[in-house]
């Protein structure tokens, strides 16, 4: 059976208070909806001080979710650690996993915005330095017992619901990232197709005397909007895919790697490059991915036409995609 995943970051340019609070209660009524569908996953991410609204705040989210659903995983891809504190962060993490019973997922990158950290007055020279301590911090928080911290001596509780410790992944793109990945013993999350990373990665595993996994994007990992006319949605609303993309576009420098970087500057090109594609329910089901991310309100689509798309993906895509 295919992952199938619904993606949120709740962006909304221009919105008002209430239009916002009305989209924010949308995502948790289709998280609750694909939740008793079958769907696999919620995804949602974290940005910060950005124009267009884009989630801060993926924690608090993943809890409301948790509280409308039972059965659905949130995955956080990613949380900046840098960017939190390590003890406060095992803390939420912890209470987050005892809440769903063991259904959050974190991958921990470092991000790539110097303007997010400037925001909260942390050194961006210094954030693979700070990521180091505050996965070591994650992993020694969870156990329950004492330990060294910053010259003290500290206990975090409660402990978390899944043992040894909650699902965490090392994200990123680069050496360093695999690296950390390996030396710590966690799986790893390479943000596009990078099988040389992947390699990479078990190399140090090997050399570190760890063990872990990698969790890859697919060479294919379109975000999808599902339609009865895709021509329509296109012409209708094609400027909401376009603007998610160039606000990627803006923000990743030429060594960054992800799997949904654009090059696309009108809607005509964007959808021919394939990044975003709207597809009947017959054409998604036929692309015969194994891992299928709908993104019903990709930069800022008006909810109505979210929730076609999401009840066509799980009433007409999600039942022919087998056990």
């Amino acid at each position: 059976m295919p992952v199938t995943v619904v993606r949120f970051n709740l962006v909304e340019p221009g919105a008002t208070s209430a239009s916002l609070s009305a989209r924010y209660r949308a995502a948790l009524e289709m998280a609750a909806y694909a939740d008793a569908r079958g769907i696999t996953t919620v995804q949602t991410e974290e940005h910060h001080g950005v124009a267009n609204n884009w989630l801060p705040s993926p924690f608090a989210f993943a809890g409301a979710v948790f509280g409308a659903t039972r059965r659905i995983a949130v995955t956080v891809s990613a949380v900046i650690g840098p960017l939190h504190d390590p003890l406060r962060l095992a803390e939420d993490i912890a209470v987050l996993d005892l809440l769903s019973g063991g259904r959050l997922v974190t991958v921990a990158g470092i991000g790539y915005r110097p303007e997010e950290y400037a925001l909260f007055d942390v050194e961006w020279k210094r954030r693979g330095r700070i990521q180091d301590e505050v996965l070591e911090t994650l992993l020694k928080a969870w156990s329950g017992e004492e330990f060294d911290y910053r010259g003290r001596t500290v206990r975090v509780t409660p402990r978390p619901y899944t043992d040894p410790h909650p699902l965490l992944l090392v994200g990123g793109s680069s050496e360093a990232a695999a690296r950390r990945a390996a030396r710590l013993g966690l799986p790893f999350f390479p943000s596009a197709y990078l099988p040389e990373l992947e390699a990479y990665y078990k190399e140090r595993l090997v050399e570190y005397g760890t063990e872990g996994w990698t969790m890859m994007p697919a060479a294919e990992t379109p975000l999808l909007h599902i339609a009865e006319d895709p021509d329509e949605v296109w012409d209708r609303h094609g400027e909401h895919f376009l603007h998610e993309a160039r606000t990627y576009a803006s923000w990743q420098s030429g060594d960054i790697r992800s799997a949904v970087r654009s090059a696309a500057t009108t809607v005509d090109e964007l959808r021919a490059e394939g990044v975003y594609r709207v597809l009947t329910p017959g054409q998604c089901v036929e692309l015969g991915l194994d891992n299928l991310v709908l993104h019903p309100l990709a930069g800022g689509m008006p909810v109505e036409e979210g929730w076609r798309s999401l009840r066509l993906f799980a009433e007409r895509v999600v039942p022919e995609l087998g056990g």
